[in-house]
């Protein structure tokens, strides 16, 4: 073996001992009134947000995953907004979970008409009233959601969070 290879070998080795984490995305629509619109998913309790997982094992980008997990679920491609909100989220069971939240801006009438749900995963959409959203989006959740709505809002950057409640 060439020291090049043992090079090589010696990398993946040490990339396959690092720790994982995995990634979400998701996009926060509202409509005129300020109503959040949420998923209603079959494989768990609560709403969410149109999102899922970045297939980074693919090299996609979380922002890319928000787009392309947004189109699957509800049929609109949108192109997300400035990012509102990253959340780790620990969890047993499971290695941690960073989750982004972009901005989907204001859908209107036509786009509403428009959502397409992907049956396979999702039973329901509705939009939310903000004070509904603690009854809807569950732990975590309910807090990644109203510190986004502030950071859009307010206009300042992405707010920083675990487990759904701002750091610092």
């Amino acid at each position: 073996m060439t020291q090049g290879t043992q090079h090589i070998q010696d990398y993946a080795t040490y990339i396959a001992s690092l720790p994982r984490v995995l990634a979400g995305a998701a996009v926060l629509f509202r409509d005129e009134e300020g109503r959040v619109l949420m998923v209603e998913p079959n494989y768990r309790e609560g709403w969410a947000l149109p999102g899922g997982t970045v297939e980074s094992d693919t090299g996609e980008s979380p922002r890319e995953g928000a787009r392309r997990e947004t189109l699957e679920e509800i049929g609109l491609d949108v192109e997300p907004g400035r990012l509102l909100a990253v959340d780790w989220v620990v969890g047993p069971g499971r290695p941690p979970i960073v989750a982004y939240l972009y901005d989907g801006g204001v859908l209107d009438a036509g786009q509403l008409a428009a959502i397409r749900l992907q049956e396979e995963e999702l039973v329901s959409w509705r939009l939310v009233p903000v004070d509904e959203i603690p009854t809807h989006a569950l732990n975590h959740l309910c807090g990644r959601i109203l510190a986004a709505l502030a950071a859009a809002a307010d206009g300042t950057g992405a707010v920083e969070l675990e487990n759904g409640r701002r750091v610092g």
